[in-house]
């Protein structure tokens, strides 16, 4: 397979993005501002300890979520690695319960078992957040296993890092995936570094990492993660070509955090990479401020407008600290709930140890 390069062309006019209402376009706006807000929010209490373990941030990199996740219908599902707050909340999580997971309060999207790399919800086909680089590749195949198994119209997205990529059990789930054609999107998300490493440094490269894809005959495409009508044009062909072909994708996304690998990479600035570098990003590739500058250029939104929607989300993180502030802890009997899934559910497979597979 061959990489689809894509002409040079205004995003905005292709055909899944010509579809959105200026309330639509304001509404992606709304929840990559979403997103900001609540991982400042986070930020600020993880100084004041009020948050525990590590905290990946997901500022400079909304757009891939919310982009990617606007596309998704009832038979599509998600899975993420660790900095996972970003997709947690484009795919509708609240803040409130994102906010106490990170708390570690009972009221948490994981009952405040799972801290900030493992948020979940289940009921909006979101599967996580997980800890391990790159294991979260083979679930996700496992996603579009189940989704084709059922003969629903459905594709797996899987988001990964650019670390991520070379783990092994990543090129084992792209064998699968081109083997038995399952509906996979690998979504990468290139920030130029693993951990403290950049990309030149840890990976081999000729192009780009999709490229890889081509070993698996698998398609792949590489794109822009800065600009969300790129990112929805990019994901849309790769969902069709699950939805109708039952076929795996790669995508990459150039994207760039602002922050380190986690809150405790203290070295991330002035480190091993220059602060002139961080700076540039912000101040001509911000993700949000590309997108609100081409929406007040379309003249769907204006300044009052703008301000109204990060006024919004700023209260709504506020709000979201005050609720996991008085949440309560979990009590120390709830460590023995939600270990398995059929024994908390009293199955015929949690009261046997059988299980069936008739179905």
């Amino acid at each position: 397979m061959t990489k689809s390069v894509a002409p040079r062309v205004d995003f905005a006019k292709a055909p899944i993005n010509a579809k959105l209402t200026s309330e639509d376009k304001r509404t992606l706006l709304r929840e990559m501002l979403r997103i900001r807000r609540f991982e400042q929010a986070s930020l600020k209490m993880y100084q004041q300890g009020k948050v525990g373990g590590f905290l990946h941030l997901y500022i400079g990199q909304e757009s891939v979520a919310v982009g990617a996740v606007s596309l998704m219908g009832e038979h599509d599902h998600i899975i993420t690695a660790y900095r996972d707050h970003g997709h947690a909340l484009a795919v509708g999580m609240s803040m409130d319960e994102c906010m106490a997971e990170l708390y570690g309060k009972a009221t948490g999207c994981s009952k405040g078992k799972g801290g900030s790399m493992h948020f979940f919800a289940p009921d909006k086909n979101y599967w996580g957040g997980h800890g391990i680089v790159a294991g979260q590749t083979p679930l996700g195949l496992g996603l579009a296993y189940g989704i084709k198994y059922k003969g629903l119209t459905g594709a797996a997205l899987c988001f990964l890092g650019d670390g991520a990529v070379n783990q092994g059990c990543f090129y084992e789930s792209l064998n699968m995936a081109a083997l038995f054609e399952l509906p996979v999107v690998y979504v990468i998300e290139n920030n130029g570094y693993s951990m403290g490493t950049s990309l030149e440094r840890s990976s081999a490269l000729d192009k780009c990492l999709a490229q890889r894809a081509e070993a698996f005959k698998i398609d792949w495409d590489q794109a822009s993660g800065e600009d969300v009508y790129q990112v929805r044009e990019v994901t849309q062909k790769a969902i069709d070509r699950a939805h109708k072909e039952s076929k795996p994708t790669v995508l990459e996304f150039d994207t760039y955090r602002y922050y380190g690998h986690s809150v405790a990479d203290a070295n991330h600035k002035g480190g091993y990479r220059p602060e002139e570098e961080i700076e540039i990003f912000k101040k001509q590739h911000d993700p949000i401020q590309c997108f609100k500058a081409r929406l007040l250029d379309e003249q769907v939104l204006t300044e009052e407008q703008y301000g109204i929607i990060d006024t919004e989300a700023r209260a709504e993180a506020a709000a979201s600290i005050k609720f996991a502030e008085v949440s309560p802890q979990p009590t120390e009997e709830s460590i023995f709930e939600d270990v398995y899934f059929e024994v908390d559910r009293q199955t015929e497979a949690g009261r046997t140890g059988k299980h069936f597979f008739n179905d």
